[in-house]
């Protein structure tokens, strides 16, 4: 946490992929029996609180599955499709705030088990969800499907005034996509403010898969408060993309206490990683393709930035297929990775060797690197694996 106070941690035992879909779960998503939450004290590493899902599925990798700001955490069941957002107190405990699916609001439970007896036997209620698809006994979908083909609905129904063009317009546009609507599951989650969610949805394949970014995928934008839909997209909306060009810092939402966190570089705050995105913009043969993979990033996972001077792109060039600001693992080579001045003379003014010291021996295995840079000491480590379960490479760096 940004306080320096608190760590958060997460363990979780192995995955197992085909465990049935019981108690509201979702067909084709893993199971994990216990995934838990660590709040620890830095000081001296006592464990304060412990968070624990069992049964459930979230994608700890790269905190895909996990989303903190401030002192509020937002965890993605995949499982069974619920955002829990936790609060971290001053005192070391983990609050439970509110679930976000089946019920959006705190009285929705007790509003649908007070009025169950008169619409549905009162054991449909709790198990209802089988693939996003309601069962034959209840007719409910969650609320928070509820809320988002409302929204979809809504739209389309005032894009028109002529009743006969409505109807048209619905069929076409709503009700011929409805199922799909009705399967998406939600994916990621990202906070936006401290009211506000950035929820991406997409099939279940998509979901699970390493590669998501073939499968189709929608975001929404979420208010708790309200528990409203504010806006919906496609991932390969033009107008998603705008946003996203002109206010990219908007997305990466950071602590208000985190000074050094506002001078990451990005395209919406720097000319140089501007004219980047525009190149390869220019250079892209199919613009909706452009715009997919540009969105795919959407949301973003928290921490994933690293703030060190040495990523401002206004300080230094270099090649980010090989090294970035960004949280994730790159192809290796073995040639050394150059940063050189952005203003003149433009000379190289140091590099960094990830890998084994003498070079690797065996030339033709593929290698990944990733990289933790120091937010501001100039230290780094990096960290390179070969595909063939050798042990991993961990190096090191520092200015001489």
């Amino acid at each position: 946490m940004e306080s320096n106070q608190f760590g958060l941690f997460a363990t979780s035992t192995a995955q197992i992929h085909d465990a049935p879909a019981v108690g509201g779960a979702v067909q084709g998503v893993p199971s994990i029996e216990k995934i838990t939450f660590h709040l620890l004290r830095m000081e001296d590493g006592e464990i304060l609180d412990k968070k624990v899902f069992s049964n459930d599925f979230v994608n700890l990798t790269h905190n895909m599955g996990v989303f903190l700001y401030d002192d509020l955490l937002a965890i993605v069941s995949l499982r069974y499709q619920t955002i829990h957002i936790l609060q971290i107190r001053d005192s070391g405990n983990l609050v439970d705030v509110r679930a976000i699916g089946e019920f959006c609001r705190e009285d929705d439970e007790l509003f649908l088990n007070s009025n169950a007896q008169h619409q549905v036997p009162e054991n449909n209620v709790e198990n209802h969800m089988h693939q996003g698809q309601p069962n034959m006994g209840n007719s409910f979908l969650s609320g928070i499907k509820q809320r988002l083909l409302s929204f979809i609905f809504q739209g389309i129904w005032n894009e028109e005034t002529d009743d006969t063009l409505r109807i048209q317009r619905l069929r076409n546009k709503f009700y011929f996509h409805f199922q799909d609507y009705v399967d998406l599951i939600i994916w990621k989650v990202q906070f936006l403010d401290r009211h506000h969610l950035l929820i991406k949805f997409g099939s279940v394949d998509g979901g699970v898969s390493r590669n998501a970014d073939h499968h189709p995928a929608f975001v929404a934008v979420y208010n708790m408060a309200t528990t409203e839909i504010v806006s919906f997209y496609q991932n390969s909306a033009d107008e998603l993309y705008m946003l996203f060009e002109q206010f990219g810092d908007h997305f990466h939402v950071t602590s208000r206490n985190s000074m050094y966190m506002n001078f990451v570089s990005s395209h919406s705050n720097n000319i140089h990683a501007l004219e980047q995105l525009r190149s390869i913009k220019d250079k892209a043969s199919n613009s909706s393709q452009f715009v997919k993979k540009m969105l795919a990033s959407l949301p973003f996972s928290c921490q994933s930035q690293s703030p060190s001077p040495y990523f401002d792109q206004s300080l230094f060039r270099f090649d980010d297929k090989l090294i970035s600001a960004a949280d994730r693992h790159r192809q290796s080579t073995d040639h050394p990775i150059k940063f050189i001045l952005r203003n003149p003379p433009h000379t190289l003014k140091f590099k960094i060797k990830p890998g084994p010291e003498a070079g690797s021996m065996d030339g033709r295995a593929k290698k990944i690197s990733s990289f933790l840079f120091h937010p501001i000491l100039p230290f780094a480590l990096s960290i390179q694996q070969t595909l063939f379960l050798q042990p991993s490479v961990v190096n090191i760096h520092f200015r001489r």
